[in-house]
This record gives C-alpha cells, sequence and structure tokens, in this order.
C-alpha cells in the first residue's frame, strides 16, 4: 500500500500533529494535545516513534499521554528537551498545555535517520525558533516530504522573541533549508498550511531576499 499521511490540528493555538505511516508503520510528528485521542485514531498502525521538531508547550503537550498508550519512543533535540519537561507549566505567553513531556528515550542529532517501513526520515537541525528546532527530511518513499516544525511557515518562519530564540540563528537555518531542499518538496509546518518549496522561494520574503 502507498504511504499515508494524515494530518490533525490540536491545542489552544491550533497546532499540525502529523502521523506519516508506511507499512502499517506511524511516525508522529508534533503531538501538542490531545494525546490519547491521537492514540485512538492510530488504533490501526503500530506507532513506531514519537518526534517532537522542538520543545515548545504547542507541541509536546501531548506526547505523554500519547506514550502512556503506545508505549512508542519519545525522541527530540537535547537543546529542547528541558524546556518540553515543563510544557504542561504557564508559559510566557501565559498558556499552558496539556502535560510535561517526559525523559526522551532518545535524541536527534544532526544526520540521524528514522526508518519507517519504506520510509526514512533524516534530521536536520534547524536552530532560531528554539535551540533544539530540528526539520525532517523525508528519503525513501517519502521523498520531498518535509516536515519544518516552527522554523518555516507557508509565506512566514518562527518568531524568535520567545526564550532561547534566536534571530541570527534562524536566518542561517533558513539560508541552509533554501540551499538543501529541492524545490519540489513539500513543506508540512507546525501552523497552517502546507506549501512547496517553490512556492516559498518566490512568495515567502524570508526566503526570497537570502543569497
Amino acid at each position: 500500500m502507498p504511504d499515508e499521511l494524515r494530518r490533525y490540528v490540536v491545542g489552544l493555538i491550533q497546532t499540525n500533529c502529523y502521523a506519516y505511516i508506511s507499512e502499517g508503520r506511524c511516525l508522529v510528528v508534533d503531538p501538542g494535545a490531545s494525546g490519547a485521542e491521537l492514540a485512538d485514531g492510530l488504533s490501526d498502525v503500530e506507532i513506531a516513534a514519537i518526534v517532537c521538531t522542538h520543545g515548545h508547550g504547542d507541541h509536546v503537550g501531548g506526547v505523554a499521554a500519547l506514550k502512556e498508550k503506545t508505549d512508542a519512543p519519545y525522541l527530540i533535540h537535547a537543546a529542547d528537551a528541558e524546556i518540553a519537561r515543563h510544557a504542561g507549566e504557564v508559559s510566557e505567553l501565559g498558556i499552558a498545555y496539556d502535560d510535561d513531556a517526559p525523559e526522551p528515550d532518545g535524541l536527534l542529532v544532526e544526520g540521524a535517520t528514522i526508518e519507517l517501513g519504506s520510509a526514512s526520515f533524516t534530521v536536520m537541525e534547524t536552530p532560531g525558533h528554539s535551540p533544539g528546532s530540528v526539520c525532517l527530511i523525508g528519503r525513501g518513499s517519502a521523498e520531498g516530504i518535509v516536515f519544518t516544525g516552527d522554523t518555516l511557515f507557508a509565506g512566514s518562519r518562527g518568531r524568535t522573541d520567545l526564550d532561547g530564540g534566536d534571530e541570527m540563528l534562524i536566518m542561517v537555518s533558513l539560508a541552509r533549508l533554501k540551499r538543501e531542499i529541492a524545490p519540489d518538496s513539500t513543506l508540512l509546518s507546525g501552523h497552517g498550511p502546507s506549501s512547496t518549496m517553490a512556492r516559498e522561494l518566490v512568495a515567502n520574503p524570508y526566503l526570497n531576499h537570502i543569497l
């Protein structure tokens, strides 16, 4: 069967949670809320891993409940693991999310590969929105799929005014995405609609002026 992508919009600020399914195995990306409900909705597949593109509460608040129901390993970059442990507390935006994230079962590092049926995803470190922000680059049957988290949005990019944000680093990360991501790639971001790299190279003001 062909690979399948499911998108769920969860939580107070409409975070995109994705389930990428290949050969009956599922990678859940950014379960920001409603972890138990996500587990029930994915009961027809084996959840192989829970991966968070960064540690902000709106992206990790559902990890604890999802992991409790599925026992799937939870992966995040080391630089954001501590941020994620406080997801259930009131944030600097005055919002509290479902639960604190648990201790990660593994850490995402540059160039690491997550295998999933006939698909795989390579970790690209893209700090700036947060110190441990990453993008996931699809390979194999997932070729052309890129999970960008809150680094790059359709027509915009992640904010850097939250604790741990860095304006210079996010511009370096965006320049790298511009160099390394193929124009025909589909970009699946942490909020808002999907896009393509070709569209963003033309229309995104944060990309089209980078050399």
